[in-house]
């Protein structure tokens, strides 16, 4: 009879983790990944990611959960491809030791997305991996990540994660900007 039982959980257990795990893909030509950093002169300087994936992935009680990985070796920085080389070099995001910068969300309730609010998560950057908050703000939209962009703002400080270079140039302070939307409207 155990036997039995044991048999029916299999597939039990199988719809269960096939439903825990649909995820709807980041949309890659209608989000947009970059930060910010601001030089000891006062000029801003703005970074995007050209290359990420990601999803948001649908959890037990209707929670969520994001998870970007960013590709460092293909960061940019806005009108200067020197300043680009420098970003993706040793002293900065070092993208030939450390190719992937991501960020994994906690869980959260899809009402933060239309209401605004704090997401913390684990960030890591150049192998190091801390928790970070970003701020949610609130939705322009019925149907935030597929009608209008779900935006986040976070700031992070580069000495936690080993990057000390160009430190009489740039302040310590990394700003990050996120616009996701999300492409498969059908997956949650």
């Amino acid at each position: 009879m155990r036997a039995v039982a044991k048999i029916w959980l299999i597939p039990l257990a199988l719809c269960l983790a096939w439903t825990a795990a649909r995820a709807a893909q980041v949309d890659p030509v209608h989000s947009r990944l970059g930060f910010s950093l601001q030089t000891r002169w006062g000029q801003t300087l703005e970074g995007h990611f050209p290359q990420y994936e990601g999803e948001i992935v649908e959890m037990a009680g209707d929670r969520h959960r994001v998870q970007l990985r960013l590709a460092a070796a293909a960061v940019e920085i806005v009108d200067s491809p020197r300043y680009g080389r420098y970003a993706r070099g040793a002293r900065f995001f070092d993208a030939e030791h450390y190719p992937t910068i991501e960020f994994v969300s906690e869980p959260y309730d899809r009402a933060l997305l239309r209401e605004g609010g704090e997401l913390g998560g684990r960030l890591t950057i150049r192998g190091v991996t801390r928790h970070e908050v970003f701020t949610i703000a609130p939705s322009t939209c019925a149907r935030p990540a597929y009608d209008c962009d779900v935006v986040a703002r976070g700031s992070v400080r580069r000495e936690n994660y080993g990057i000390n270079g160009f430190g009489l140039a740039i302040h310590n302070r990394v700003h990050f900007f996120l616009n996701v939307r999300v492409r498969d409207e059908h997956a949650l």
